[in-house]
């Protein structure tokens, strides 16, 4: 049988980056797909120039959920906050390689991951992003884009 991934995210499936969790974190976010089950926790360490100088995740799912776990949090680690929250799954992806069609909710997964964590160090610090602006951690992965009540 044909492997559906490439080498990149074979590799970040294999020898995943930054597993296992931040004792005492600054955030930490969990998000799980009810379509798949698959869940995702990230912890992130947070300087006081909200520069993320640690992530951590612990993925229970697929060799892409994992992927994009491993990917997610090398790319958001020495990012600021703000550079972090403008990530996109799209770019997990492209930072992977690409992913089967079918497996793209598992990039998903780390996108509302990272937001997760940073919606919880942005309670915990008083803080507002714009990026989260609207954003529900416990919301499910069926994105219900609400339309605007009209004045």
């Amino acid at each position: 049988m044909a492997n559906m991934y490439n080498d990149k995210v074979m590799d970040h499936f294999m020898n995943p980056h930054n597993v296992g969790e931040i004792e005492n974190a600054d955030g930490v976010g969990t998000y799980g797909s009810p379509v798949c089950g698959d869940m995702m926790k990230i912890s992130l360490s947070i300087d006081e120039n909200e520069v993320i100088t640690d992530a951590k995740f612990k993925t229970f799912g697929c060799g892409s959920a994992i992927a994009s776990s491993s990917v997610a949090t090398d790319m958001i680690i020495g990012k600021t906050v703000e550079e972090a929250l403008a990530i996109t799954n799209e770019e997990i992806i492209a930072e992977l390689g690409g992913l089967p069609a079918i497996k793209v909710h598992c990039s998903v997964l780390a996108d509302h991951a990272i937001k997760s964590a940073v919606y919880d160090y942005a309670q915990k610090h008083g803080k507002t992003y714009a990026a989260l602006e609207g954003f529900d951690p416990n919301a499910e992965e069926d994105d219900h884009h609400d339309i605007p009540e009209e004045e």
